[in-house]
């Protein structure tokens, strides 16, 4: 699997979005993705690339475009 498909599974497991709603998906843009599920999301992001996100970036995090930008901080290509 590549990191592609595994930053996508990530969003289809936490919010069951389909592959066609991911380019345009965005915080607070639908129910399941509220602070908890971001928190959800950002643990899962950690635990699948094996990295640790800073404080900053979890705040940044805005939508499914931006974490791919926030994940090649972390050296994470997609």
């Amino acid at each position: 699997m590549t990191n592609l498909e595994k930053y996508d599974k990530l969003f289809f497991d936490a919010f069951k979005v389909k592959a066609v709603e991911l380019p345009s998906l965005k915080y607070q843009g639908i129910a399941l993705w509220d602070s908890l599920g971001h928190m959800d999301l950002i643990g899962a992001m950690e635990e699948t690339f094996k990295i640790s996100i800073s404080t900053i970036d979890v705040l940044d995090f805005s939508s499914y475009e931006k974490g791919k930008e926030i994940l090649a901080k972390y050296g994470v290509e997609l």
